[in-house]
């Protein structure tokens, strides 16, 4: 929240290194050192994003790893990962790993060790990953949470449990009734309990909850089930989400929610016509959203 408020931006990047679109120029400057190899792959993908950390650090107050793009490319890319991380938390920007991890209790608390705590190593306690929050599948049940809330409460950190995500046919389960709610809906109601007991000292709680830009007429209803939630917001620009849309996900008081794009700003370079300004024009295209996300919640009275 704070870094929200001084770079006066609920925008994050989202930094998705699909690897069909490196501009080409990176890809040949490793490649021809190392070959056509993982750890060239690798090399390239961690380049790639420092760059995009570099221009847009000022801006956005955090990034997204999707660890799908990372883990496809086995332990070099696992290691892309765990540098990009790095790179970003030394650039003073909250990261969130997007990994939607979750399994019973035990595999659990090795996952919430592992992104967002602390490991065994010979005796000693070491962080695996620089990670401030994990997004979390909760459809196991709560004592499939417990062990990531415990580990929120001993580290500071903080997870993004999946409510109602802004892929098209999430409706087929999400929005099936039971008792006459809601799948979404009971899900919202248990991310309010669980995260109940580690509110932090600005009002919100650790426990947040995914809900997706594409569904504006939803995030209504679970603002109101989920008051003191942060809101992670996945489907803007490319996915089809506007900055009019995930306005009801933000509280009256512009707290509350954080906007997530990727492609759009990432990519941005692929509309311009030169590959080896990437990094600038994700800088201007960043710029942008922050522009056009205040302008619609300023329209709407909330101001940050």
């Amino acid at each position: 929240i704070e870094t929200i408020e001084d770079k006066k931006n609920p925008a994050i990047v989202g930094l998705d290194p699909d690897f069909s679109k490196i501009p080409g120029f990176l890809k040949k400057m490793h490649s021809a050192k190392h070959g056509k190899t993982f750890e060239a792959v690798a090399l390239t993908i961690f380049d790639f994003n420092s760059q995009i950390i570099e221009a847009v650090k000022k801006i956005v107050p955090a990034v997204k790893l999707q660890t799908a793009f990372y883990e496809q490319y086995g332990p070099w890319g696992v290691w892309a990962m765990g540098e990009t991380a790095k790179a970003a938390s030394a650039a003073k920007l909250v990261v969130l790993i997007d990994g939607k991890r979750n399994d019973i209790g035990n595999t659990s608390q090795a996952y919430a060790d592992g992104f967002l705590g602390k490991v065994d190593v010979f005796g000693e306690k070491k962080k695996s990953f620089d990670a401030d929050a994990l997004t979390v599948n909760a459809y196991l049940g709560s004592d499939s949470v417990t062990p990531f809330i415990k580990v929120c409460k001993e580290n500071g950190s903080g997870i993004f449990v999946l409510v109602k995500t802004s892929n098209p046919s999430s409706s087929e389960l999400q929005d099936q009734e039971v008792n006459g709610k809601k799948v979404y809906e009971i899900m919202a109601e248990n991310v309010n309990k669980w995260g109940q007991e580690v509110i932090g000292e600005r009002g919100y709680s650790s426990v947040g909850a995914v809900v997706g830009a594409t569904f504006p007429e939803q995030a209504k209803t679970l603002r109101k089930l989920m008051p003191k939630a942060i809101f992670l917001v996945p489907g803007y620009g490319a996915q089809g989400g506007g900055a009019d849309d995930v306005v009801p996900c933000f509280n009256e008081d512009g707290r509350g929610a954080i906007v997530n794009s990727s492609r759009g700003i990432i990519f941005a370079y692929q509309n311009k016509g030169n590959d080896e300004k990437f990094a600038l024009f994700a800088k201007e295209a960043a710029e942008q959203m922050k522009e056009v996300l205040n302008a619609s919640l300023k329209k709407a009275g909330i101001h940050l």
